[in-house]
């Protein structure tokens, strides 16, 4: 633990994918000054109609839980 969970528009490549998901991996076990032993990361992808119900769960919604604020609208996606 702990688990990191992405969740993106889709089209990016499996590759893509596996990059960021070890960049992240790397950058969160090195800013906690922990072993990536127990790291897991997972990717989801939306489109951009299914991104605009996961924004409001995920970022509208939990306003105390957001670390990185959004800088956008998601509703610019459509």
């Amino acid at each position: 633990m702990p688990h990191i969970g992405i969740k993106m528009l889709a089209g990016r490549s499996e590759e893509q994918k596996k990059k960021a998901a070890e960049a992240v991996k790397n950058a969160l076990a090195q800013s906690l000054g922990m072993s990536d032993h127990y790291i897991t990361c997972t990717i989801e992808d939306f489109s951009a109609e299914e991104w605009q119900t996961v924004f409001k769960e995920e970022v509208t919604d939990k306003p105390d839980k957001v670390y990185v604020k959004p800088k956008y609208d998601p509703k610019s996606l459509l």
